[in-house]
């Protein structure tokens, strides 16, 4: 068995741990604009005596961003998520690609928001990464089902960021311990799992492999709500 795909093996998860997981990669996968520096102290400050292998990778990650400076860390944030479509941090992306199905997808994100009376910023879809987790951590039923039903596009996600050997990885491996049931075994089957990738046919790009922000296009918790103080939900 490959290191990676070890680690990628889910366990049950105490439940106080898994919501408190889930919405600190939130903060940390969120660009780093100007409260960037708080966030990580912030996530160091609420995990660090907490139970559980994610912890390790959560504070590996504060490591090493602490130590960057956060315009660099900003670029590098461009560079993971905006400029690639292996990393792209919207989840329907990998079972939809951009078509007229994908909306089909996103309205249901939406609905499952909606049922639980959580609002979303209206500046940002549905499908988010991030935005999935927040709502996994604040309303982890329906939250932690949603993120297990788009289970293989995070674990595609979370192959390609390993073998970018990006630091991001590690927040990824922390939540993909997080979720319940058997992980895919390798890449390829993950990639399946997401009926093989985004479909060929475009509708409304401007260029083929655009997404839905611009690189370099700051993300959206910097105006949307997510707030440092829900890590200690």
């Amino acid at each position: 068995m490959s290191r990676s795909r070890s680690r990628s093996r889910s366990r049950t998860v105490s439940a106080p741990v898994a919501p408190v997981v889930f919405q600190a990669a939130a903060l940390l996968l969120a660009y780093p604009d100007r409260d960037w520096p708080r966030r990580p102290r912030t996530v160091r400050e609420t995990v660090a005596a907490l139970p559980g292998p994610e912890i390790p990778l959560l504070l590996s990650f504060c490591d090493q961003a602490e130590r960057e400076d956060p315009l660099a860390l900003a670029a590098r944030y461009v560079a993971t998520f905006d400029r690639s479509r292996r990393r792209c941090l919207y989840l329907t992306y990998y079972t939809d690609g951009d078509t007229r199905r994908r909306g089909a997808a996103l309205a249901r994100i939406k609905s499952v928001y909606r049922a639980e009376g959580w609002l979303p910023p209206d500046e940002e879809l549905p499908d988010f990464l991030p935005l999935m987790l927040e709502f996994a951590a604040r309303a982890p039923g329906p939250g932690t089902a949603l993120l297990t039903d788009h289970r293989a596009a995070i674990e595609v996600l979370r192959y390609a960021l390993e073998a970018h050997r990006s630091p991001y990885a590690a927040l990824l491996q922390a939540v993909c311990r997080c979720l319940p049931g058997q992980a895919p075994a390798s890449r390829e089957e993950a990639l399946r799992l997401t009926r093989t990738g985004p479909p060929a046919e475009a509708v409304g790009l401007d260029a083929p492999g655009a997404f839905p922000v611009q690189a370099g296009q700051p993300g959206p918790y910097g105006r949307s709500g997510l707030h440092d103080e829900g890590v200690r939900r």
